[in-house]
C-alpha cells in the first residue's frame, strides 16, 4: 500500500492577514503552524509530513518544526510557489515514491482534531479521495455582477470543504500534472481530482475546523482555545521650539498665543509624537522615515493630513487603533479648552471613535526648556490590534 503521508502547505503571503504572517501568531501558547503540524503528530496512521513555507523562512521551520515543536514526523520543508496550488506539487515531488496515501491540509487550521485526520483517512482508502467537509448552515445567494442576488441555491445540498483532504497519491499527483498542462487552476485539491472524473468522497469534518485567512478568523480561534488578542503598544516622542511668525498649531487646532512651533510642517508635536507611537506599533519606523523634513513636499504640510496618510499606512498593514494616550507639555498657553478638538480631530483622521483618544496638557512648574517658554514637548502611547477586515468580493 506504501506510506501514508501529509503535506502541509503554509506557503500564503497573508494579504488577507494584512502581511502579518499567521503561520506564527500565538494560539493558546503554540504558534499555529505547530498545532496544525501537532495534530498530524497525534494521528497514528501519517508517518511523514513535509511542510511546504515560504522561500525566504524553510530554514527558520524546519529548526521550529523538528526542534521547539517536537514534531519527529517532519522530513523536509520545501519553498512554496506563487500559489497554493504551484505549493502543494512542490510537496507533492517531496514525498518518497513509495508514498502510497497523501493527505493535504492548510498549515493555517490549527485546530484539526487527529481523528478527523483518520476518518478522511479511511474514506479515501476506499474511495481513492476524499474531503473533509461541513453542510452549510446559513441560506445561500448568488450574486450577479452589479452586488444583487441572482438566485438561491438549495442549502440542502451545500457542503463547505475543508482541509486535511486525502487521496491515492498517484491519483493526486496525475490531477496536479494535468491541471498543469491544461492551465487549470483551482482553491483546493479535490476539485483537480473532479476534473479527472474520479468521485471525491464527503466526510463529516468539524466547524471548528476553521481556516484563519482574515483577523476575525483568528480571535473566533482564539475564543475557541481560551486566547487573547494580542496587542502591539508603541511610544512616541517630540519636541519643537516656540517661535515667533509661526501659528500654534496642536492636535490640528490653531491655537491664539504669540509663537508657534519651529518645524519643516506645521510642526504639530502633539500629532508628531501621536505618529511615531503608531507607527512605532506598527513596526513601521518614524515620521523621518516617511516624511522627511528635506523634501520639500511637505513643507507648511497639515499634520492632520499626515496623520491621515500614517491611518492608511496601519490599514494596509491589518492594524486597527485601539487606544491613544497622549501628553502635551507647555507651561502656556492654558490647553484645556481645546483639548476636545484635538482628541476629535485625531480620531477624525484616523476613523476610529473618539473615545480611543485621550489627550492631557501638563506644564513642567517652570523648570527646564518647556517651563522656560522655549518650546513644547509631547509624550504619546498608542495600542493596535488586528483590524476585522471583510470584502464582498474576497474568495475564502
Amino acid at each position: 500500500m506504501g506510506k501514508v503521508a501529509a503535506v502541509i502547505v503554509a506557503a500564503g503571503r497573508a494579504a488577507r492577514m494584512g502581511g502579518v504572517n499567521k503561520q506564527f501568531l500565538p494560539l493558546g501558547g503554540l504558534p499555529v503552524l505547530a498545532r496544525s503540524l501537532l495534530a498530524f503528530e497525534a494521528a497514528p496512521s501519517v508517518e511523514e509530513c513535509v511542510v511546504v513555507a515560504p522561500p525566504g523562512e524553510t530554514g527558520r521551520v524546519a529548526v521550529l518544526a523538528r526542534g521547539e515543536w517536537g514534531c519527529r514526523k517532519v522530513v523536509a520543508v520545501v519553498p512554496g510557489g506563487e500559489s497554493r496550488q504551484e505549493s502543494v506539487l512542490a510537496g507533492l515531488l517531496a514525498l518518497s515514491p513509495r508514498t502510497g496515501m497523501v493527505i493535504v491540509h492548510d498549515g493555517a487550521r490549527p485546530l484539526l482534531e487527529p481523528e478527523l485526520v483518520e476518518a478522511v483517512l479511511a474514506e479515501a482508502n476506499h474511495w481513492g479521495a476524499a474531503t473533509l467537509a461541513v453542510p452549510v448552515r446559513d441560506t445561500v445567494k448568488e450574486a450577479d455582477g452589479d452586488g444583487f442576488v441572482a438566485r438561491t441555491l438549495p442549502r440542502e445540498r451545500l457542503w463547505l470543504a475543508q482541509t486535511p483532504q486525502a487521496f491515492r497519491f498517484a491519483l493526486l499527483l496525475e490531477a496536479h500534472r494535468r491541471a498543469r498542462e491544461l492551465g487549470l487552476a483551482a482553491t483546493d485539491d479535490a476539485a483537480l481530482v473532479e476534473a479527472l472524473g474520479h468521485p471525491v468522497r464527503l466526510v463529516r469534518g468539524s466547524y471548528r475546523n476553521l481556516k484563519i485567512t482574515f483577523p476575525e478568523d483568528y480571535e473566533a480561534a482564539l475564543a475557541l482555545v481560551g486566547g487573547v488578542m494580542p496587542v502591539r503598544f508603541g511610544f512616541g516622542y517630540d519636541v519643537h521650539r516656540l517661535v515667533a511668525g509661526r501659528p500654534l498649531v496642536l492636535g490640528g487646532v490653531t491655537v491664539p498665543f504669540p509663537l508657534g512651533l519651529e518645524g519643516h510642517s506645521d510642526a504639530d508635536v502633539l500629532l508628531h509624537a501621536v505618529m511615531d507611537a503608531l507607527l512605532g506599533a506598527a513596526g513601521l519606523g518614524d515620521i523621518g522615515r516617511h516624511f522627511p523634513d528635506t523634501d520639500p513636499h511637505y513643507a507648511g504640510a497639515s499634520s492632520l493630513w499626515l496623520l491621515e496618510q500614517v491611518g492608511q499606512m496601519l490599514s494596509q498593514k491589518g492594524f486597527r487603533v485601539q487606544n491613544i494616550d497622549a501628553t502635551l507639555v507647555a507651561q502656556a498657553p492654558r490647553l484645556a479648552g481645546y483639548i476636545p478638538a484635538m482628541e476629535h480631530n485625531i480620531a477624525r483622521a484616523l476613523g476610529v471613535d473618539a473615545a480611543r483618544v485621550n489627550v492631557k496638557a501638563t506644564t513642567t512648574e517652570g523648570l527646564g526648556f518647556a517651563g522656560r517658554g522655549e518650546g513644547m514637548a509631547a509624550y504619546a502611547v498608542a495600542a493596535l490590534g488586528y483590524r476585522e477586515e471583510a470584502s464582498f468580493n474576497s474568495s475564502a
